[in-house]
């Protein structure tokens, strides 16, 4: 495991984006059946993230690489880029890629995000549960990871699984609980659920790096409209 984590870290790395190792099992303990990720519990899986750094050292040279092959998301293309290239560097594994966007036939997402990143010790997946005397009656709150780094300025973008490579020792590392009071979980999920547009729920804990004001101006504008400011034709 280490040796595949230090490959993937030195290939990822420099393009912004994080793997946090996590094994199946881990994941599947904690959710139904319906959404289990169909290998054994010992394999060894990654989850991986893009921080901040992500938009300059990644997006911008994709792009303007790329120029007139991009056909979806700008930023999904250029993940799917660089994850195949990771592969590459497993000449002797199977690797296998889910993104955060595929779904299965029955309109499933392939993995659920949140909870993989939490499990991997990625970052803390606060949901409903996790407040003790919850002020929302039957509204549906729906829950956030927050990155002990980067608060919410993050996105967790796929899954990396390596069916051949089971793990059986591997120790699970908790993830980082940095929105620890009552007050501060209430406001966190209040913001999320019902002011989301304003990002203020990124903040709710002192971050060490944002999405610079060109890359939020990105992500607020519609998808079809991305490529615009990209300078691309759609």
């Amino acid at each position: 495991e280490r040796r595949v984590a230090e490959r993937l870290r030195s290939a990822l790395g420099p393009l912004g984006l994080e793997a946090h190792a996590f094994k199946v099992g881990w994941y599947n303990a904690v959710l139904l059946p319906a959404f289990h990720l169909p290998y054994p519990d010992d394999t060894l899986a990654f989850v991986v993230l893009s921080t901040p750094s992500m938009f300059d050292k990644a997006l911008k040279p994709f792009v303007n690489k790329e120029r007139l092959k991009i056909i979806r998301d700008p930023v999904d293309e250029c993940v799917s880029h660089h994850l195949s290239r990771v592969k590459e560097k497993f000449p002797d594994q199977r690797v296998d890629v889910m993104f955060d966007y595929e779904m299965l036939p029955s309109r499933k997402p392939k993995f659920l995000a949140q909870t993989a990143a939490h499990v991997a010790g990625a970052a803390y997946y606060y949901q409903r549960k996790d407040v003790k005397l919850d002020p929302w009656g039957k509204k549906k709150i729906f829950g956030v990871c927050i990155h002990p780094k980067y608060g919410g300025w993050f996105a967790i973008r796929a899954l990396l699984l390596f069916p051949d490579i089971q793990v059986p020792f591997l120790e699970q590392p908790a993830p980082v609980d940095c929105v620890s009071s009552e007050e501060k979980r209430i406001e966190l999920l209040e913001q999320f659920n019902f002011h989301w547009q304003d990002g203020r729920y990124r903040d709710i804990i002192e971050v060490k790096e944002r999405y610079s004001e060109e890359q939020k101006a990105y992500f607020a504008t519609p998808p079809a409209e991305r490529f615009r400011l990209l300078g691309l034709s759609q």
